[in-house]
């Protein structure tokens, strides 16, 4: 490819990309990422693979450069590296991510799919699908701007309870590849892209409204706390006083609650150091006034010198929840022992959490079971459906501060009322710094806080029984067709070729 006609392409890409987190929360555009995927089509058929790989790169630089960008917040203010550094480190993480869409255009030239249809239709949406399925679990897994979660408040969402995100990711990206056949198929055959698209719009029209669990005969009436402690303060031994005492004062204006939710490591001391002192103390008052309460906390465990992220319900004071899915280099060091020395530029832990075991056995607040995750593990809904069908209602607690004033708590935000519309739960989200919310099992915000602000936020739930069909199936329906797709298609192009050649 000539140069000026490459770097044409290059910009057209990185532009393209940029316009994708606009489908995302705060802004919620959701019909941005499917134009802006329909420009990645047309822009990839065809392609030679090392031009195919330059526009998927570039695009995947525009799309995380511009979505996932605040990363540098929490590197620069709060593990004290300088701003060059901070953004050196954001900008390796950009271009890593960036890998998946390049491999993935990459894959689908090499192909070598001469049928303009096939490409936009079946391997597009398809291929796209898996590489955000696979960054999901690759290297522990980033799920941030899959293309399902720009679709919560749109007609697609309808597909959440059966198939997942990336169900709903799936009918984006097919959209986007059925638009594009519209627009470039030859003679007649983009005129059956019509049909697809009423096909796929008719029945998530049909699907929206559907409900596939059940209400119990109980009502409950919940409140999430907001400290709104800032992450500077946070584990300053002469703050915790005050923290406590801020927690406290806020949940005894809500004695008329059932369950009352603190954030993620609301109580900043390790459960050994408070159980006798703050903790059965405060339970008795609380029982004495009919109130549950749910609350982060780490957990030392001294005869093992193991530390953990759990999350504790003073119903049950000698039982926790232990976080499954930790943060790379923000909870622990991969491969400790080989990077340590190598990474000491940069604020990673010093001291590792360690992981809990999966399936966990529940926690209760106010007789009914609870679905926990903590923080970042809102973002994997094969990890959130291990609670179900037993969890009547989901918890999830957090500490945002870490991202500031950027898109992050938002995007977090989406990604939890995904979960709601996947699970048909309510999910209570209790954050430090916001943003906290109650969210419905159809995906809406009952009652959402402020951001920055010490407040609390309350409403009346239903606990909920039975099983979507997402949670009985998981990703494995998507993933399984997406492969055999893939692969069918590829192969068949290639057996027609090959007969074309031969004469046969």
């Amino acid at each position: 490819m000539a140069n000026v006609a490459g770097i044409r392409l290059a910009l057209a890409a990185l532009l393209f990309g940029a316009l994708m987190p606009l489908g995302f929360a705060p802004f919620g555009w959701y019909p941005v990422p499917v134009l802006a995927l329909t420009a990645f089509a047309l822009l990839l058929f065809p392609l030679r693979p090392r031009d195919a790989l330059l526009a998927g790169w570039c695009f995947g630089l525009g799309q995380f450069g511009a979505g996932v960008s605040w990363v540098y917040i929490s590197i620069y203010l709060y593990g004290n590296a300088g701003l060059p550094l901070s953004i050196a480190v954001m900008l390796l993480l950009v271009a890593f991510l960036a890998l998946y869409p390049a491999l993935m255009a990459w894959l689908l030239a090499k192909a070598g799919t001469r049928s303009a249809w096939v490409f936009y239709a079946g391997l597009f949406p398809a291929a796209w699908v898996l590489a955000e399925w696979v960054r999901s679990w690759m290297l522990t897994g980033f799920p941030w701007l899959n293309l399902g979660y720009s679709q919560i408040d749109s007609l697609l969402a309808g597909f959440a309870p059966l198939f997942g995100v990336y169900g709903v990711g799936w009918m984006a990206a097919l959209s986007a590849g059925l638009l594009a056949a519209l627009l470039r198929a030859p003679g007649w055959r983009r005129l059956a892209a019509i049909p697809g698209l009423a096909l796929v719009w008719g029945a998530a029209w049909g699907l929206a409204p559907l409900v596939w669990t059940d209400l119990g005969t109980d009502t409950l009436k919940v409140t999430l706390v907001q400290g709104n402690i800032p992450q500077d303060m946070k584990w300053k031994p002469e703050q915790q006083e005050a923290t406590l005492e801020t927690y406290v004062d806020l949940t005894r204006r809500h004695y008329d609650s059932d369950i009352v939710v603190w954030p993620e490591t609301a109580i900043p001391a390790f459960h050994d150091q408070v159980a006798d002192s703050f903790i059965e103390p405060l339970a008795e008052q609380l029982r004495a006034n009919g109130v549950s309460l749910v609350t982060g906390i780490p957990v030392l465990d001294r005869d093992r010198w193991a530390y953990y992220n759990a999350v504790i319900s003073l119903d049950e004071p000698d039982r926790f929840y232990y976080k499954v899915h930790l943060v790379p280099f923000g909870e622990y060091l991969p491969l400790r022992a080989l990077l340590a020395g190598v990474l000491d530029f940069l604020p990673v832990p010093q001291a590792d959490f360690s992981a809990g075991k999966p399936h966990q056995r529940l926690l209760h607040a106010a007789g009914y079971p609870l679905g926990v995750s903590i923080c970042y593990e809102i973002a994997f809904g094969e990890l959130l459906i291990e609670s179900l069908p037993e969890a009547a209602i989901l918890v999830n607690v957090s500490n945002d501060a870490w991202f500031g004033d950027s898109l992050a708590p938002h995007q977090h935000l989406e990604m939890a009322r995904m979960r709601a519309r996947e699970v048909e739960r309510y999910i209570l989200r209790a954050t430090n710094t916001g943003i906290s919310a109650i969210i419905a099992p159809d995906g809406s915000l009952r009652a959402r806080s402020r951001q920055f602000e010490t407040e609390t936020v309350s409403a009346v739930i239903e606990p909920r029984h039975g099983s979507t069909p997402y949670v009985r199936w998981g990703n494995w329906p998507v993933v399984t067709v997406a492969v055999l797709l893939v692969v069918g298609l590829v192969g068949a192009g290639r057996l027609g070729a090959a007969c074309r050649d031969t004469g046969g």
